[in-house]
């Protein structure tokens, strides 16, 4: 095996990019590199805002999963890419890209890794990161206004009529194909631990 692609997936909010962090600063920068399936939203620039707004964002229709195993397949392959990058309050994808180099670990992240069936074979390690729908909501709440640009009121319409459908849907079900259940998200410095010795194990029989 040339490389190690673990994917850490979980409801909007549940703590996996404390996860991904606490795995990223757990090893050697060189070591560990990664992906979140967020930079990945088609361009809806050719929509109206209004139009844009409709959007289901949490469905995998939304984001451009081709390209993502096309990424995850090079840089396995031990080429670099160009990530895109995704402006969330206009929805639409910026000019500039970020360059990714390869490396022996790498990590993609986002709410449907695990859903969908092209990504989730690609996957060595599977993590699911399961926190309570309470928690998970104030910390999307708090992401959306502060980061991304939004009102209140979009976020408890998105809320309502997207995330939570669309959680149950794909994302809660694909908690079957975890290989580790996270409680708490990265609060769980056991389970983080686990996960991190685990790819340690691989990183010293690769050398």
């Amino acid at each position: 095996m040339t490389a190690l692609v673990v994917g850490v997936a979980g409801g909007s909010g549940s703590g996996k990019s404390t996860i991904t962090r606490g795995i990223m600063e757990a090893l050697p920068r060189e070591e560990v590199t990664a992906l979140e399936h967020d930079a990945y939203y088609l361009d809806q620039s050719h929509l109206s805002q209004e139009e844009r707004a409709g959007i289901n964002f949490d469905h995998p229709d939304a984001l451009d999963n081709e390209l993502l195993t096309q990424h995850l397949d090079l840089l396995r392959a031990g080429r670099a890419v160009h990530k895109p990058r995704y402006d969330f309050a206009r929805h639409v994808r910026e000019a500039q890209t970020d360059r990714v180099e390869p490396a022996p670990v790498i990590i993609v992240e986002g709410i449907l890794v695990l859903a969908l069936e092209g990504v989730r074979t690609r996957l060595d390690v599977k993590v699911y990161v399961d926190t309570d729908p309470d928690i998970r909501l104030m910390r999307r709440i708090r992401r959306d206004l502060e980061q991304r640009g939004r009102t209140f009121a979009q976020v408890r319409t998105q809320y309502y009529e997207t995330v939570r459908p669309m959680h149950l849907a794909f994302v809660e079900p694909s908690k079957r194909f975890a290989d580790v259940i996270v409680p708490e998200g990265g609060y769980n410095r056991v389970a983080l631990d686990m996960i991190v010795a685990l790819i340690q194990k691989f990183l010293r029989e690769r050398r």
